[in-house]
């Protein structure tokens, strides 16, 4: 058995509850939808998780009051883009908040789509129909059922993981950021 591991008990704050977080390396995406009047949204997302197999939902975790969050809940879907290892620059771009941001990627449209696809920076995307969503402090759950996927099919993906408050990849050792 482990023995605890001491230390004054302090309340938990925004900012020691980040350092937890930041210590938890996770894959990097994209979370885009778009708008009534067809403007595209996205924001870098890190609050990614499978939730079910049957039906295939995930979760996103967005901030409440951003722009990616209202486009999301104005036409019940979005689009889960996850970057690959050379698309550190786009995550950047979509953390920035630039509203240009789109003028800055290549990306697609399509009615079968539930957002507009990264498809320069993406290794795989999942478009989702919005099933649930609960808001949880200054973040909403969202609850997404996948009804298309589009999956690599060359060669193994190499996703753009963040931790320790850098970027990396698989294989990749931590120091080179």
């Amino acid at each position: 058995m482990r023995e605890p591991m001491g230390g004054a008990v302090a309340p938990v704050d925004s900012g020691r509850f980040r350092a937890l977080m930041a210590t938890f390396p996770t894959g990097v995406a994209v979370v885009t939808a778009t708008e009534v009047d067809g403007s595209p949204r996205g924001m870098t997302c890190s609050s990614v998780c499978s939730v079910s197999v049957r039906p295939p939902t995930l979760l996103v975790c967005l901030r409440e009051g951003s722009p990616t969050l209202s486009a999301v809940l104005g036409l019940a879907g979005f689009a889960v883009n996850l970057l690959h290892d050379e698309a550190r620059p786009v995550a950047e771009l979509f953390a920035s908040g630039d509203p240009d941001r789109f003028d800055r990627v290549g990306w697609a449209r399509d009615p079968s789509f539930a957002g507009p696809h990264l498809v320069d920076d993406a290794h795989t995307i999942a478009d989702c129909r919005v099933t649930r969503t609960v808001r949880v402090g200054d973040h909403a759950v969202v609850f997404g059922e996948v009804h298309r996927l589009d999956l690599p099919t060359a060669s193994p993906p190499r996703p753009l993981l963040y931790g320790l408050r850098r970027y990396w990849a698989v294989g990749q050792p931590r120091s080179e950021t």
